[in-house]
């Protein structure tokens, strides 16, 4: 891959555009922007190359997760909500960001979404609107139509996986109560069925895989790897170029026309704050001059809470498949030779989206359900057949935030979820518990389940079943919001993605998320990248026809 020979700060490098993270967002900007060969990119990555061949086995995300080498290893303040514990929260620091780590699962949400985000005054960002770009970079195994696309460079695949227990979770879904969805991000998303995920014949489909590898055969690309912003240069009110560090070496490049921040829900915000933008308050606080204040930045921080309920079984699940040494050895051969088998696992096998109660129009929260348990991955299954059905709600109330300690970038950031603050995230959790339940207890589960072995039925009242959620939640990596795209006091960005008060610098990510989206966040990621890719295509053209 073609990298850049550093500048230092008095020989500055320029280009057209500057995107700070190659990761499932800046992957798409390096790849859409430079189809004009007249724009020269420069994109820097903290990260490594993705060399590492676990990232590309799809169960692989057990090796690179909380591994330093690809992963930024981020952990969050004590927090109430979940009994003053600490959550480990990995973000991708290597080629494709996350999207190189992810649990690979493909959802994009729900129609409401997007429309309430216009509702907000958005505009462009309705889901008819936004559908395009789901199409436009989608791959689709099964095919195109009005909802998906196959001529997009991202693969989306059916599971190469499938359990009896699996089979049974789903069938007591639908006894449940939740009727059967073989397209979650087709016309409607409620229902149970199987996910598909981001790969290709077995092997992860990331986005630097799928747009920035083409993309680096051109010449008007340049990409820097381990290369760690540590703030934007600012004229005035312009953006006008980036300040990083390479192995020791401070270098800077200018930007001709703008800065792109592509760095997520946490190093967005967190370089805004080191380069002056962000609230004078906490800025003063921290020794960083407040350059342009901006309140919102690093606020309105949101997660998706799971609650990981483990239940022990009578029939066999993934647990006997990979227990032993030996059979460890066969599930490789059998993915060397055929891409097939435990390896080509996503994070989860099926999806359910439902609602928390009776009354509600659309689904509020959603199952992942896994045809394996363990108490942590890294500490390998449990040495029983069990399965895990974990419940998280899709539109959390409760809001937390990103804030420097340090001036210095290198320094990690205070992250504080806020989980369950809000008293409504308190009644769905607890709900969402009792309908995990209740899946479990219809027939075609009940039939196999020889115990609830988390959290267990110790925990019934209301009270006891809010404690086992402080207790047992973990995150399920999806922070985002924190550069609030909007008009109020809080937003961060307007809705083309461009910094409030300052010229030539947006943010493209899923920090510029005014409310979390219904389900996983990569795919909508993805999107929002290919929609700015478009809108800074369409500023250009206008700047050109003006001049």
């Amino acid at each position: 891959m073609k990298t850049t020979r550093y500048a230092n700060a008095d020989a500055k490098a320029f280009y057209d555009y500057i995107v700070i993270g190659a990761g499932s967002a800046g992957c798409v900007l390096a790849n859409r922007l430079t189809e004009d060969p007249s724009i020269k990119v420069l994109l820097l990555e903290a990260g490594g190359s993705d060399w590492n061949p676990w990232i590309h086995v799809p169960v692989g995300y057990f090796k690179t997760m909380h591994n330093p080498a690809t992963d930024w290893c981020y952990l969050t303040d004590p927090d109430a909500g979940i009994n003053g514990r600490r959550l480990q929260w990995p973000r991708g620091k290597v080629l494709g960001g996350s999207s190189s780590l992810n649990g690979l699962l493909y959802i994009r949400g729900q129609r409401e979404d997007y429309d309430d985000w216009a509702a907000e005054g958005n505009q462009g960002w309705d889901y008819q609107s936004v559908l395009p770009y789901f199409r436009k970079s989608e791959c689709q195994a099964r095919g195109a139509n009005q909802w998906h696309g196959a001529d997009g460079p991202l693969h989306v695949s059916d599971l190469r996986l499938k359990r009896e227990i699996a089979e049974r979770f789903i069938q007591a879904a639908v006894e449940a109560g939740i009727p059967l969805n073989q397209d979650v991000n087709g016309e409607r998303q409620e229902g149970v069925g199987y996910f598909q995920q981001t790969t290709y014949r077995g092997l992860r489909c990331s986005t630097a895989k799928a747009f920035l590898r083409p993309a680096l055969t051109r010449s008007n690309l340049t990409l820097v790897k381990h290369a760690h912003c540590r703030r934007v240069l600012l004229e005035g009110k312009r953006a006008v170029g980036v300040e990083y560090e390479v192995k020791g070496n401070v270098c800077s490049a200018r930007a001709e026309r703008e800065v792109v921040l592509s760095s997520g829900a946490i190093g967005s915000p967190q370089i805004l704050q080191c380069s002056g933008i962000g609230d004078p308050e906490h800025l003063a606080s921290v020794g960083v001059e407040c350059l342009h204040a901006l309140p919102g930045v690093g606020e309105n921080l949101q997660d998706h809470l799971q609650v990981r309920l483990v239940f022990k079984t009578q029939c066999r699940t993934l647990n006997d498949e990979v227990r032993s040494p030996i059979k460890k050895l066969a599930v490789g051969t059998q993915y060397l030779f055929t891409r097939t088998g435990p390896l080509t696992l996503a994070a989860s096998q099926v999806c359910a989206f439902t609602q928390s109660r009776e009354g509600l129009t659309r689904p509020d929260i959603q199952f992942h359900m896994q045809p394996l348990s363990a108490d942590k991955p890294a500490d390998g299954v449990h040495p029983f057949s069990a399965f895990t059905s974990s419940v998280c709600q899709l539109r959390p109330h409760s809001r937390g935030h990103v804030r420097i300690t340090s001036a210095d970038a290198s320094v990690y950031p205070s992250i504080q979820p806020n989980y369950l603050s809000a008293e409504e995230d308190r009644r769905v959790v607890v709900d969402a518990i009792k309908v995990a339940r209740r899946i479990a207890r219809a027939a075609p589960l009940a039939a196999v389940i020889s115990e609830e072995y988390v959290p267990g039925v110790q925990y019934e009242s209301d009270e006891e079943l809010l404690e086992a959620a402080r207790q047992f939640s973990q995150t399920i990596y999806h922070p985002a919001g924190t550069c609030k795209m909007g008009h109020d006091a809080l937003a961060v960005v307007d809705d083309a993605l461009r910094v409030h008060g300052l010229h030539g610098l947006r943010v493209v990510d899923a920090s510029i998320m005014p409310v979390i989206v219904s389900g996983n966040t990569n795919a909508p990621t993805i999107m929002i990248a290919e929609k700015a890719a478009d809108m800074i295509k369409a500023a250009q053209r206008e700047m050109a026809q003006a001049s």
